[in-house]
């Protein structure tokens, strides 16, 4: 078989490594022949490709980011969209696709799939916010990067005697905020899931700067006080609807200083947290993944996306992986409420 390989949305640690494990697999097991499409959903849609095989494929396991390039364009709001997906492949020779994305690059793969193309999704997102799989690639890579962070502010906080507040990626889901806070001792984490009472958090800073340490506060770029609506840069829309988040930190650090007469800043980890080299963890979910998507393909089981289970690989429908968010639980914000303010 001849197939293409896309990398579509937001970059993230592993892609490379589901790369290479797709094309090692694919050529060494099954003898099959690859091609890389450039920039997401736009290679397929404008015939751009590169080369895609063994040698192309080496060295690049422990290498951030993708080389194939993403974007976050979507056939279906272009005219014409996707006839000319499926003039390129059938000009191309190619049999199936690999489509390696997050909610949107496999949403698009879905609706390719009721319409004929063969295809088998890997899920990719660092907010770990698909439901049809227990774990994403680059989740835990993302986490660990702001636990990094959080650490190193405590000491600094604690130096100037200030609040520090720290935003993550997160726009409707708080797993990045919820595993780092509690893995960094923030002392308020705050979630798109649930909105927040601003004095009941300058309360909470209030009593940790009773016990002579400064507080961290750790929020959503989702998040939203009651009765408040999302900070956003402007309401300027992506190909799949988003508004570009960004600027809930600083606005809640200028609330919490005007309550509590303490010096607050803010900290934006932003593309940090999706940039450079994955963790061990997400080299191998990556790689199982990689390996299992191309049997999936082998197999001809077109229309899945392979997903963790426990510690097993399964394969789910496409349409089922993208049919809801997975949402932090109350009862997993409950758990963490117990360290706010102390």
């Amino acid at each position: 078989m001849r197939i293409g390989v896309l990398t579509g949305g937001g970059d993230c640690p592993g892609l490379n490594a589901v790369i290479r494990a797709v094309v090692r697999k694919g050529i060494s097991t099954y003898g099959h022949e690859f091609v890389g499409f450039r920039d997401g959903w736009r290679g397929p849609l404008e015939g751009t490709t590169r080369e895609l095989g063994i040698a192309q494929v080496r060295g690049i396991l422990p290498r951030g980011g993708t080389i194939l390039g993403s974007s976050r364009t979507n056939p279906f709001k272009i005219d014409g969209g996707v006839e000319k997906i499926k003039s390129n492949l059938a000009e191309l020779g190619i049999d199936a696709l690999v489509a390696i994305g997050g909610e949107d690059t496999l949403g698009v793969a879905a609706k390719l799939t009721d319409l004929g193309v063969n295809v088998v999704g890997v899920p990719k997102t660092i907010d770990n916010d698909l439901g049809a799989t227990d774990y994403t690639f680059g989740f835990d890579t993302a986490v660990n990067i702001a636990m990094e962070a959080i650490d190193r502010l405590h000491t600094t906080a604690e130096s100037h005697h200030r609040t520090l507040v720290v935003e993550v990626m997160g726009r409707h889901a708080g797993w990045i905020a919820l595993h780092a806070g509690l893995a960094g001792g923030a002392n308020v984490i705050l979630l798109p899931e649930r909105q927040f009472d601003v004095e009941q958090v300058a309360g909470y800073v209030e009593k940790r700067f009773q016990t002579q340490y400064s507080p961290i506060v750790v929020v959503a770029e989702g998040a939203q006080p009651l009765d408040g609506q999302m900070v956003t840069h402007n309401q300027e829309l992506d190909a799949f609807g988003h508004v570009r988040l960004g600027g809930i930190g600083q606005w809640l650090a200028q609330q919490l200083e005007e309550k509590t007469g303490k010096e607050a800043r803010t900290v934006v980890l932003g593309h940090i947290q999706r940039g450079g080299t994955p963790t061990a963890f997400d080299r191998v979910l990556a790689t199982r993944f990689g390996l299992h998507a191309i049997d999936a393909v082998h197999e001809g089981d077109f229309g899945k996306m392979v997903a963790l289970k426990s510690t097993d690989i399964v394969r789910v429908p496409l349409a089922d992986a993208t049919r809801e968010l997975k949402t932090v639980p109350v009862e997993r914000y409950t758990e963490a409420e117990v360290f706010f303010g102390s």
